[in-house]
């Protein structure tokens, strides 16, 4: 059996090179260079990113019978040997793709199509599988329509299925087109009928200020997020998510880090860390901001939040406590935007390890924090922020 099983939205991601910033006026013609592809989406970003961190890996994600389907599941068999074999194909649908515009030196945004990850449900999991595994992870629900209808019935029932299996389990987002079905439900609903059953909670600060408090995102998006977000509104969204039921919740900074909150709760603290076979008392009632590490260069930042998440998933799963499993996330991470795709930047965790001990430098914090202790492991009740 596995360690891991990560399950969700699966696409195809298609990288134009742009020369400059891209201005697509009506009737106009812009010039690009060669396009690259890459799997994407949560399941083989993060999947992927676990497989070559060492950690043994199973996929599960829903493809159509096309050539875009095939191309994935090549590229996937091509990175190891069954790692396609969980994968679902559906003859009559079409292979989710997405066009990443990625110009040099500014974010990126995306053209996007769904495709057979509308018709994925949690009875597409196969549970099987996760009776000796240690971890499920599921990514990008907004971009999964049965998963999030009738207020995330098919999410709540697949958590709760997998909890009862057995593993830890873990649950990654995206920000919904605002003007879509997903982007107008009552995300906080979601969330008070899922959470129970998820222990690891991994969202972008973006997206959970999208979820949670829109009229705050809407006023932020134009600011700058995540660096006009400081400490105490970190704190009180990561509050929320672990009174609605979640364990450690881990916020996803984007160039400021990332920020993980745990549990004060010792059962709750216990059901997270029994099956990743760690003590749970280096876990409970944690605060820690792990800034991101500085890249050699930045080829690509898509998919760099997957990686950082397989960092942290994969820190788990080697018995981490908090501060080292922060700082693993974010190492990751930086490997990973060292490509132009998600995870050929990422080496075996050894390098990355020797990389960390070699004094590997951080970037700056904007962030206002407040108060903080030094990088002790043990200490609980304030913010622990990584030098």
């Amino acid at each position: 059996m596995p360690d891991v099983v990560v399950a969700g939205h699966v696409s195809l991601d298609l990288f134009p090179e742009l020369y400059g910033p891209v201005k697509l006026d009506p009737g106009r013609l812009v010039v690009v260079g060669p396009a690259g592809f890459s799997t994407g989406g949560a399941v083989t970003n993060t999947g992927l990113a676990l497989h070559r961190l060492g950690v043994d890996v199973r996929l599960v994600g829903k493809v159509g019978g096309d050539l875009f389907g095939r191309a994935v599941l090549d590229a996937l068999g091509a990175q190891g040997a069954g790692l396609a074999a969980d994968m679902l194909v559906s003859e009559s649908e079409a292979t989710s793709y997405t066009i990443v515009i990625n110009p040099p030196g500014l974010d990126r945004s995306f053209l996007h199509c769904p495709g057979a990850n509308r018709t994925f449900t949690a009875r597409d999991v196969p549970y099987g599988l996760l009776e000796g595994a240690r971890l499920f992870h599921f990514g990008y629900p907004p971009l999964m329509p049965r998963m999030y209808a009738g207020a995330g019935a098919q999410l709540r029932e697949m958590f709760a299925t997998a909890q009862a299996a057995g593993p830890a389990t873990s649950l990654d987002m995206c920000v919904p087109d605002p003007d879509s079905d997903a982007g107008r439900i009552n995300w906080i609903e979601v969330f008070e009928r899922t959470l129970p059953f998820v222990d690891v909670f991994a969202p972008s600060i973006d997206e959970l200020l999208f979820m949670l408090d829109r009229p705050v995102y809407d006023r932020l998006l134009h600011a700058g997020l995540p660096a006009t977000v400081d400490r105490p509104r970190l704190a009180a969204l990561a509050g929320r998510l672990i009174a609605m039921g979640t364990a450690l919740v881990a916020i996803k900074l984007g160039e400021q880090g990332l920020y993980l909150r745990t549990t004060a709760d010792p059962d709750r603290a216990r059901r997270l860390c029994e099956p990743l076979d760690m003590e749970a008392e280096p876990w409970r009632d944690r605060e820690v901001l792990s800034p991101c590490f500085a890249a050699h260069t930045v080829a690509g930042t898509t998919g760099s939040g997957d990686a950082t998440i397989a960092g942290l998933l994969a820190a788990l799963l080697r018995g981490e406590n908090p501060v080292d499993a922060a700082t693993a996330a974010t190492a990751v991470g930086a490997c990973s935007v060292e490509a132009i795709d998600p995870t050929s930047g990422i080496p075996g965790w050894p390098e990355i390890a020797a990389r960390i001990a070699a004094g590997w430098q951080r970037r700056p914090v904007e962030l206002r924090l407040g108060e903080v202790t030094a990088s002790d492991p043990g200490r609980t009740g304030t913010l622990t922020l990584l030098p």
